[in-house]
């Protein structure tokens, strides 16, 4: 028995049958195209965590300033 029930001999089986069906070249270039997809999903997900973590600096940022700025006026305001 190999992964889940399926033996080493099924899955050799089922990748002749694969090949015969499609052809080398074809699976060569599916392959090469799968691999580009996954290379560019993994550059678009990391160019979202930087675009969230710019966002998140710039509110922390933003609410900072708006601290200082509220403790500043209820400075002046007790005296």
């Amino acid at each position: 028995m190999g992964l889940g029930g399926v033996s080493i001999w099924q899955l050799l089986i089922v990748l002749v049958i694969v090949i015969l069906l499609f052809g080398t070249k074809k699976l060569r270039s599916l392959g090469g195209d799968l691999g580009s997809a996954i290379k560019n999903f993994k550059q678009s997900v990391r160019e979202g965590e930087d675009s969230v973590n710019d966002d998140d600096a710039a509110i922390n940022h933003e609410q900072t300033a708006s601290n200082q700025h509220a403790s500043e006026k209820d400075t002046h305001s007790n005296n």
